[in-house]
């Protein structure tokens, strides 16, 4: 027979490993943000005013993003002549999209909705090649790599679940 003192190690012990393999940290909660692109429209029937959060600009766009979050590649953050600005790398259908969109309503606006918060809109000047898409936001310079890294973050995800 087995004495009290081992019979409540010994089940004590059993606990522990079967608890063990039980037991696992949860992955730290790590900020996101969507981004979606909407286009401007003429029609008011319909549109949702945009008003951009530091130069007030409002535009009138179509409700449906004509640019979401499923096509995106990539994220990353630029110095061209005029300032820091982000760059949206689009997958390939999604850029072939982009090139008839922006081919066909030159003199509009795209703008972008970061966590359903406009930060920037960019005036189309011709059709955009190649997939990659410039945009300037109402972000400080500092909050860039921040806000590109949180992109990417949900992007790779994106990725990852629609592989499965």
């Amino acid at each position: 027979m087995m004495k009290p003192v081992n019979f409540v190690w010994t089940l004590l012990l059993a606990v522990m490993l079967l608890t063990a393999g039980c037991s696992s940290t949860p992955e730290p909660a790590r900020p996101s943000a969507v981004a979606r692109f909407l286009i401007e429209t003429e029609a008011d029937r319909g549109a949702l005013v945009i008003t951009l959060p530091v130069s007030g600009v409002r535009v009138h766009t179509a409700p449906k993003p004509v640019i979401t979050e499923f096509d995106l590649k990539s994220v990353s953050e630029a110095r061209v002549d005029l300032g820091h600005c982000v760059v949206f790398h689009l997958a390939p259908a999604a850029a072939r999209d982009l090139y008839r969109l922006t081919a066909t309503n030159i003199g509009r606006r795209l703008v972008l909705l970061v966590n359903g918060e406009p930060i920037g809109a960019r005036v189309i000047d011709g059709p955009v090649e190649a997939g990659l898409l410039f945009m300037f936001v109402e972000v400080p310079d500092a909050n860039l790599a921040d806000l590109v890294a949180d992109l990417n973050y949900t992007t790779k995800l994106i990725q990852k679940e629609t592989a499965r």
